[in-house]
């Protein structure tokens, strides 16, 4: 490059930042709310990045060779927005709608846009979902495109970026860049490491990755960088960018206080006074090469394992069959799971296809991150662990809705049902979490032929779909040509003088049918469901089943009486016009211990001897 050609690469560079930095302000003060300076931070870097690095179709965004852009930083959006301006994306106009009712231009980025892939804003959250995307790339897809992380060093405390840094170097992900924006200040103050940039240097280092340490206001060193970057093999880079937050505007600079502030007019005026007048100019973005994806195969039909009734099998063992089988007929399944598999039965998929299994360790957060990114990336991931430690990527899940992500988890051990190991290891607040969950579906099968036809189920619906799976062996209740649709659920015992109706799912459906057969034997007849679909919850069966049996229900769960199968029935009655039911609950009460499956079943009150007790005292009072 002549010196004539590097001076007008650096105008242009600066033209675009400047451009970056005006717009990032007048959208945030049109709001009236928004993050500027945080904007400002990091438009040299984005500058550089858009016009000479990012290879990105905007006309095409489903472009499978595209380069990927997540803004970890997701309070950034008004530099991610400038930057669609920049490239012909968005209009001006529609810039200036910025976080109003009604505009695309979302206060942090969403999908709603068609160049937004995942929702961020919640910290933490876009080098994981890199991980997974960058992991597609290189081993699935096996196409050249990066992906690019723009990260806050606020973020940096956050236990779920060491979990994808340490991933990514595993995995060996030199398709992966992270910019680090530290630009020293934080919500309320400085960040823990404030502009130390040696310490994030040494501490990815020592994870395994390449950093590259610069001013992120020198376009020579910022252009070098990525330079580099994008040549780097067998690691992924971190560039750590020194910044200015505010940078641009002296009295933003290096301020403390405007964190999440939009200018006034007036202050909008003196900050644009400093600043190149308002433009709309469009730069040009190079277009990806004309790639496709590796061919993943076609699609064969489906063959589920079948199970003979009366046979022993627990559903974590059935969910791990099914998924093999649907790997077998199904190139675009792949799974995942946090180091469990041998207990969640995923080990089942990962012996047949290790090419489209990831394992993800202890680092669940991870693993949920890595679900969400394989489905960016056209794939149908299925992904397990313990129901109870689902819980610590319960932020990741709640993102993912917001992402209309499509992924499918399985949680096993739930409930006391699983014994000695104790509580820690019990999933007793799972059906919860999950059901309160945007649009989620959460299915909770009592045997192996039922468990297998609901996986093949999940891996054709949209949203995030929940199966919960019991440790201990059940009998087979079923027959394999049985159909189980989602929002539906089965009547196992009925007739015309039932005189009271018990709702199970799961481990207790067998505890309700123990305690039918104890109830007939002193001449009280009940009426049996099996709730399978908890949500959607099927309304109808419950309300005929309510007006036949005298409008009294006991329901029985494996989990907390806040938020399960007893509040799901609840919450449908509330629905109706008409009576509303007298409704007995079961549920596990009182903090558990260590004991045998059966002595757990007892000592919470839902095993069948109290399930009968109920239902007399029901019929009694």
């Amino acid at each position: 490059m002549t010196t004539t050609q590097a001076q007008t690469q650096v105008e242009q560079w600066t033209n675009l930042a400047q451009q970056l930095r005006v717009d990032s302000i007048r959208c945030t003060t049109a709001a009236g709310s928004g993050h500027p300076t945080s904007s400002l931070s990091a438009a040299d870097l984005m500058a550089v990045l858009l016009v000479s690095y990012l290879r990105y179709d905007f006309e095409n965004p489903r472009h499978p060779n595209n380069d990927h852009l997540i803004f970890s930083k997701g309070h950034a959006a008004p530099l991610l927005y400038a930057m669609y301006k920049a490239a012909g994306a968005i209009t001006d106009e529609e810039l200036l709608t910025l976080r109003k009712r009604g505009s695309r231009l979302e206060g942090h980025p969403t999908p709603v846009l068609p160049w937004v892939e995942v929702a961020t804003g919640s910290l933490g959250q876009g080098l994981p979902i890199g991980v997974g995307i960058a992991l597609a790339g290189k081993y699935l897809d096996k196409l050249p495109y990066r992906v690019w992380v723009l990260l806050g060093d606020s973020e940096m405390a956050e236990g779920s970026i060491w979990e994808a840094i340490e991933h990514a170097a595993h995995y060996k992900l030199d398709n992966l860049i992270g910019i680090l924006d530290c630009n020293r200040l934080g919500q309320r103050g400085e960040t823990m490491l404030g502009w130390n940039t040696a310490a994030y240097a040494e501490r990815a280092e020592a994870f395994g990755w390449r950093t590259l340490v610069i001013d992120g206001h020198n376009y020579e060193e910022i252009d070098r960088a990525y330079a580099q970057a994008v040549k780097a093999e067998g690691a992924p880079t971190l560039i750590i960018a020194r910044t200015l937050k505010g940078k641009g505007v002296s009295f933003l600079e290096n301020a403390e206080g405007w964190h999440g502030k939009a200018l006034s007019k007036e202050q909008e005026e003196k900050a644009l006074a400093e600043l190149p007048h308002v433009r709309s100019q469009t730069f040009t973005v190079q277009k990806p090469e004309p790639l496709q994806p590796a061919s993943a195969g076609e699609r064969k039909p489906l063959e589920l394992p079948r199970y003979a009734n009366g046979q022993e099998v627990p559903t974590r063992k059935a969910y791990g069959d099914a998924l093999k089988a649907l790997g077998a007929a199904y190139p675009d399944v792949v799974a995942l799971d946090g180091e469990v598999s041998n207990s969640t039965y995923a080990e089942e998929f990962a012996k047949a296809y290790p090419e489209r299994y990831f394992e993800q360790y202890i680092a669940e957060q991870q693993m949920i991150a890595t679900a969400i990114a394989m489905s960016v990336c056209r794939r149908i991931p299925f992904a397990s662990t313990f129901a109870a430690f689902l819980t610590r990527a319960y932020d990741f899940i709640r993102m993912g809705a917001i992402s209309r992500a499509n992924i499918r988890l399985c949680g096993s051990h739930a409930g006391v049902s699983i014994g000695e190991d104790g509580p820690s290891q019990m999933g007793l607040e799972d059906l919860a979490m999950m059901r309160a969950v945007f649009g989620s579906t959460v299915l909770y099968p009592c045997d192996a032929n039922q468990t297998a036809k609901l996986v093949a189920q999940m891996a054709e619906h949209g949203g995030i779909v929940y199966l919960r799976t019991t440790r201990e062996k059940t009998p087979v209740i079923y027959s394999p040509d049985d159909e189980f649709p989602i929002g539906g659920s089965k009547v196992l015992r009925r007739s015309e003088n039932d005189q009271a109706t018990i709702v199970a799912a799961g481990i207790t459906v067998h505890e309700a049918l123990k305690a039918y057969e104890y109830l007939k034997s002193e001449g009280i007849l009940v009426r049996v469901i099996d709730a399978y679909s908890v949500k959607p919850i099927d309304e109808e069966t419950l309300f005929q089943a309510a007006d036949e049996t005298k409008q009294r229900i006991v329901t029985v769960e494996d989990h907390w009486p806040e938020g399960g199968l007893g509040e799901a029935v609840l919450e449908a009655f509330t629905q109706r016009a008409g009576p509303l039911p007298r409704v007995v609950k079961l549920a596990v009460q009182e903090m558990p211990g260590s004991a045998k499956p059966a002595e757990q079943l007892e000592e919470a009150g839902i095993d069948a001897h109290h399930i009968a007790q109920a239902v007399k005292a029901l019929i009694h009072s």
